[in-house]
């Protein structure tokens, strides 16, 4: 059983969805805009530079999805897909991921962002499986907490071989589509590694390790 995992931001999706949802909210009002726009800007460099404290950076960015009812996070999410993640997903990323269905492969998305924000967009590509950060639950209310292991650099090689062993799948003749440095951990584990529109950082890895490069810019 062949394994297609794909990152989400700026690689499946033409943009961050994590750091869309913190503009969303300042447009909406729904938090101070001076304060949480520069901070959402910092953490966003951070992650960037390969330098960012998963865990701080998650007690920002659950803070507003703990201050919410399930259902106004719900509706105002369903807002979000519309005018900020679908003019994100390009056909050529649409194609991909079908073309890994056509051949049967087992689809699967890993990410840092947090399972809210991207568990209605992984379904919106038709893909199954999903790991990604799980901001902690309690008494039906997100908390500021992470629950388990960030879906983070090292993490997302913990999440994934609890995943396998679960799944009982192996990571014979696995790709992995990824556009930033911050997964090296993951792409030195699988047999393909495709780097997506990638940073400049992945742009000499990959060179360097003779990894394909595409675009899936429209």
């Amino acid at each position: 059983m062949t394994l297609a995992i794909f990152d989400l931001d700026n690689t499946l999706l033409s943009g961050d969805s994590d750091h869309g949802w913190g503009n969303f909210l300042v447009q909406k009002k729904l938090v101070n805009e001076n304060s949480y726009r520069e901070a959402n800007e910092k953490f966003y460099e951070m992650y960037k530079q390969g330098n960012l404290d998963i865990y701080e950076y998650s007690a920002f960015s659950f803070k507003p999805l703990a201050e919410r009812s399930m259902e106004e996070l719900r509706l105002l999410h369903k807002e979000f897909m519309q005018d900020v993640i679908m003019p994100m997903i390009g056909s050529k990323a649409k194609s991909l991921v079908k073309f890994h269905r056509d051949q049967g492969h087992t689809l699967l998305v890993i990410t840092a962002t947090n399972s809210f924000i991207t568990k209605p967009i992984v379904e919106a590509f038709g893909i199954e499986h999903l790991l990604a950060t799980d901001p902690k639950i309690i008494k039906g209310r997100y908390t500021t907490q992470v629950d388990g292991t960030p879906c983070f650099h090292e993490g997302k090689v913990l999440r994934l071989n609890k995943w396998l062993e679960k799944m009982n799948i192996s990571l014979d003749g696995c790709f992995f589509y990824s556009d930033s440095h911050n997964d090296l951990p993951l792409m030195e584990l699988v047999e393909t590694v495709v780097a997506v529109d990638p940073d400049e950082k992945l742009v000499e890895i990959a060179r360097k390790r003779g990894w394909k490069i595409i675009s899936l810019l429209d």
